[in-house]
This record gives C-alpha cells, structure tokens and sequence, in this order.
C-alpha cells in the first residue's frame, strides 16, 4: 500500500480512537490495511476524525487561519498600530515571505493535509465501504464529501487558485500548479449534491447530536455559499493563464454553469429545505453568543457547524474577546487576553439604539483594575478601541477553560440566520413570487434583532421594494448581523464592493472629530451587575442622541463617573485629532493607485501590488519543486 496512505490511515485512526490532538510525525507501529479500515464503519469513522484534527495544529486554523484571515473590512479592523508581519497581512500588503505564514506547516499545508485526509477517506469508502448498500457507509461518504469542501472553502477564501485534487496523492501528483477555481468550484457543487443523500439533519443521528460534525444542514448550507462565491466577483487570472504569474483581473466567471441564472435556483432550493425540514431556529441573540462561549455544541438549535476544537486547543477568545488586562476573575490567569482586533468604531453608530446586537456585539470597554484596589471592572477603552462583545471571558462560566493560551471556544463557522439571508438575498435576485419569501425571511432575522420593537423591523422590511433597495439592506444586515464572524471579506469579493466599502469607512474614520454631533463630547459611565453577579457598565456619550458635551453636568440619575486621562483628568472621548496618529486604518489610503477595470485594494506593498488574496508563500513554492507560481502580481 502506498506509503502516504499508510501514514494518513493510521494517524487518523490513532486521533480518532484517543479523540486528543495528534500531530502527523511518523508512521504508526500499527498500521492498517485501508480494505479493513473502510470496510468497517468505527474505523472510517476515526479516519473522518482524523480531517477535523487538522484545524486544531498549531498554524493551522488555531494559530494563523483564524486569527489573521477576514480582515481589516469595512466593519473590522486589527487594533495594533505596529508596522509588522502581522500588519502586513490585514493592511493588503503581504509578501511571499511574510513570517506569520510563511511555514512548512503554515495554513496552505495544513488545509491540503486535512485535503487528502478526506481524499483517502472518500477514495476508501467508495472502494470498500459499499455505500451504495449501506447507509452508514454512505453517511460517512456524505460527512467526507462536506468536511473536504470546507476545507477547500477555506483554501479558495484565503487563497484564491490553488490546485484541485481530489485524489490521493501519487508520485504522478506530488507536485501540481494551480487550477482555474472554476473546476474546483464544480467539483464541490458536485460533491455537495451528493452528499444531500447520504447526510442526516441536526440531532437526528448519532453523528449529528453536535455541532462539530458535519449535518445535512452544513452540506446545503455550504451549497450556497459556495454558489454565491462561486457565481461573483473576485480577482482572477486571464482564461487559460491561471499559474503562470498573470496579474489578472476583477471579473465573473465566464463559465455558464456557474453563472447566477444557472446556481441561484439550486441554491435556493437547498436554502429552503433548510428553513423548511431542519427543525433549525433562531435562538435569543445574547444566549445565542452565551453559549458559543460556555461551548454548548448541542446541534438542532441555530448554530449549523462550528470549528471542532477540543475543550484546551483554539484561540478564539485569546485573540478576539473583550480584553482582559491581565485580570484573573474571568480568564484564570495574569497574562493579557483578548481584543487583538474588534468593530470598527463607526459601526456602532449604523445600527439602530433598539437593536439589541449592537450591544452585544460592538463593546468599549476594558476589563483592568482602574482603581488599583485588585479588582477588576470594565472600564472605557477610547472610541479608538472597540472589542467583539460577541467572546467574553465574563461569560465563559461554565466553560472548562483553565487559562493557556488555548481557551476552546469554538469558532462558528455558519448558523441559521446566515441560511435566512442567504436565501434573502438569491430570492430577491430571482424577483417575482420569490421576492415575497426574500421579505420574510429578512423579516425574521431582523424582528429578533429587535426585541421589544418587533414592528420597528417590520416596518423598515415592509419598505423595500424588489432590487437594489433590497439588496443594499441585505449588505448592511450581513455586516449588522455578522461582525466578528469573518464572513465579510469573502461577501465584499463577491459583491464588488471590497474597494468601495473600505475607502467610505476609511472617511468615515477620519471624520468622526470634525463630527458636529459628537466632537468634543466626553463621556459618563456608571457601574451595574447583572443575573449572575458580574460587573456591568453603562456609559453614556456614545450613542449620537445623548448630549455629553461638558465635563460639568453628569445625565440624570446617581453613580455616573467621568472619563479621565493618565493624569485623571476629564478629557474629550471624540477630540479634534482622533485617529490622527494612527499610521494605518484599514490600509493605506496614501499609497493607492486606480487600475483600470479593477475595483480591488491596490497597495504598494515591499514586492509591488497586492491585491485581495494571500500569496501561496514562499516555504510551498520551494517545496513544490517551484511547480506552484503565484499569480496576481505577486
């Protein structure tokens, strides 16, 4: 048996049967035969283990895909102000040798390691696992399909053109150039297809009770994501030059099998039995983003599939939660935590004060100890710094967390309210009848966001008409909707908008201490506790209707203190300069050139334009014999 297969085999089938992190070294003492693991369903089911183990490797989606990949947008941005590899990366100005992912082990590796894991596994199952007669075979056929187009999801995000395989690797296929994402984007629809018929929903088999394996609802609902990416924009190399170092251009597919009119009907279809046959649901929005953080992966609820750390292995809240300055009440340790990126601050002000995800989600607070007495509160943070209020050491209450830099909470990767407006959106590009079910469904997401206010959404979907009026609400529900989850990036690409958004924020930005409305306003704050005895804050100045202005009358009521500086006096929380030292927002407006007929960030990065994607960094090209060649400029 080829030798690859044996090394693949055997540690998925150690991964799964120890179910702890297991990194592929050497070939295992034990080694089985591939007609005996996918002839029995618990083996091929540890081999399917083996394909969620990769996301928790080091540099993998643990320490480099996740908390580099999605931003600066228009809705987040990365925090620090240091010129670095780091900045590099959000500020569109990477390079082939940027030190944060230029690894042998860095995030391209590991996406195509956990690639021929599900390669061998769906090789092996369709050789010897009968699944054409045998159901449990056939589920595990389904889940292998799904986990093997998430990982090229992820790929074709990050990446862009990359190779296709779809079969185990042989000394014929060691080495390949990258392939047009046309036939990649085929394969998975295919893929996809197939995997509807072998697949149970959420909670209704053994494999689908949780939210880390794959579901039915996943496979269709990755269907249409992968039908939107597929049939937008993005930057691409000229027809037939992909490989060959072409700086290519912003376009649509040329491929009729992939164009709107031939995806958007199967994708809506696959949306709506979805909303009609998962028994899936939207759940309150601040015990939704509770129990992401106490890790409750109970499926059958809103969240769909969910990156599959175990309890001690991810950085989610390490990297994005409210910060935690070194305080011990909720992150057991006294190392800082959290806030390397959050909202961007003006997007607090684009939803609407009755909207309860803006709360939620957009928090500008710190937690330290302002009063040095060892306790810490939450405390103003500067307009200039917002945090993701969905991740709160606060709220990992019952979680096991125990204080490394692992945390485990589990990064969502798609929930119910993304398949609602998803189908929102595809039915308003069909129009007619369907644009009554584009209305309802929009109607359903934003009503919750509204609670207590229910007609206020009502009203506001009522008042779209059919077309860009629709489709523009659905741009701004996504970001509302979403931010902090990463998906904006990839919705920016497809629309066309990524260039647009990001200059009307980077104004934005600039403009809030030349604002009428807030500029030289301070800042009130005052001190709750909530059900479960923890340390509230309630700050006033912020939303554009509450009049600040003087240091010198505190709003109505008791207990409200002032926003102080370093030397603890009152200071304007939106001064004249604010945001003027910081050398980069987004990306670096100064340095922009207009391409024709690209509506991309151009930036002058140290090897020339960068555009939207990740280079294939320099470590693969090497090891690839220099049979991979970039494109795009690089």
């Amino acid at each position: 048996m080829n030798i690859i297969k044996s090394i693949f085999i055997s540690a998925g089938i150690l991964c799964g049967m120890s179910l702890v992190s297991c990194d592929l070294t050497s070939e295992s003492q034990s080694t089985f035969d591939e007609t005996q693991v996918f002839s029995d369903p618990s083996l091929t089911e540890y081999q399917l283990f083996s394909i969620y183990e990769v996301f928790s490797h080091v540099n993998s989606h643990r320490g480099r895909y996740l908390p580099w990949y999605g931003y600066n947008t228009d809705i987040e941005w990365y925090l620090s102000n240091t010129q670095d590899a780091k900045a590099q990366i959000v500020q569109y100005a990477i390079t082939v040798n940027n030190s944060q992912l230029n690894l042998d082990d860095g995030p391209y590796n590991e996406l195509f390691a956990g690639v021929e894991r599900a390669n061998l596994a769906i090789d092996g199952i369709r050789k010897y696992g009968d699944p054409d007669v045998r159901p449990e075979m056939a589920a595990l056929l389904g889940e292998a399909l799904t986990m093997r187009a998430v990982l090229y999801t992820e790929l074709l995000k990050a990446f862009g053109e990359v190779p296709a395989r779809f079969s185990p690797v042989t000394p014929e296929t060691i080495y390949l150039n990258k392939s047009d994402k046309d036939v990649i984007y085929k394969q998975l629809l295919a893929d996809l297809e197939e995997a509807f018929g072998y697949m149970a929903w959420p909670g209704k088999s053994a494999a689908t009770m949780t939210t880390d394996r794959a579901s039915l609802a996943l496979a269709k609902g990755l269907y249409a994501r992968l039908a939107l990416m597929a049939s937008g924009y993005s930057l691409r190399p000229d027809k037939d030059k992909v490989g060959t170092g072409n700086p290519g251009s912003i376009r649509l597919s040329d491929d009729p099998e992939l164009s709107k009119e031939k995806l958007y009907p199967k994708a809506l279809a696959a949306l709506k039995d979805v909303i009609d046959n998962s028994g899936l649901d939207l759940m309150d929005y601040e015990e939704l983003w509770r129990s992401v953080n106490n890790m409750d992966i109970t499926a059958g609820k809103e969240i769909i599939w969910v990156i599959p750390f175990s309890n001690y292995r991810g950085r989610w809240n390490y990297t994005f939660a409210i910060r935690n300055e070194g305080r011990t009440q909720f992150s057991p340790t006294d190392s800082n935590r959290g806030g390397q990126a959050g909202p961007v601050p003006t997007l607090y002000w684009k939803y609407d004060p009755n909207d309860v995800r803006r709360d939620i989600s957009c928090a500008n607070y710190v937690w330290e100890d302002p009063d040095g007495d060892g306790i810490a509160e939450p405390y103003p943070a500067g307009f200039e710094n917002w945090y993701f209020g969905k991740y709160r050491f606060e709220w990992m209450q019952t979680s096991p967390y125990t204080g490394g830099n692992d945390d485990g909470v589990k990064p969502v990767f798609m929930r119910y309210s993304d398949i609602l407006l998803m189908a929102a959106e595809i039915a308003n590009e069909i129009g007619g009848a369907e644009f009554a079910n584009a209305k309802k469904w929009l109607k359903k997401v934003r009503t919750r966001a509204f609670k207590g206010h229910e007609s206020k959404a009502e009203t506001y979907v009522d008042n779209l008409t059919e077309g860009e009026s629709f489709f523009n609400a659905i741009v701004d529900e996504r970001a509302l909707e979403f931010v902090g989850e990463f998906l904006r990036k990839g919705d920016l690409i497809r629309w066309n908008l990524l260039d647009k958004k990001l200059r009307e924020t980077e104004a934005e930005l600039k403009g809030v201490g030349k604002d009428p409305e807030v500029a030289g306003r301070y800042l009130w704050y005052r001190y709750g506790t909530d059900e479960n005895g923890v340390t509230t804050i309630e700050m006033y100045g912020l939303d554009k209707s509450e009049n600040a202005a003087t240091a010198d009358e505190p709003p109505a009521g008791t207990g409200w203190q002032i926003y102080v500086n370093s030397e603890g006096n009152p200071t304007q929380y939106f001064p004249e300069d604010l945001f003027g030292d910081k050398k980069q927002l987004l990306f670096d407006a100064s340095k922009l050139k207009d391409v024709p007929d690209m509506s991309n960030i151009t930036v002058d990065g140290p090897s020339g334009r960068v555009f939207q994607w990740w280079p294939i960094f320099e470590t693969s090209i090497t090891n690839s014999q220099n049979t991979l060649k970039n494109d795009y400029g690089f």
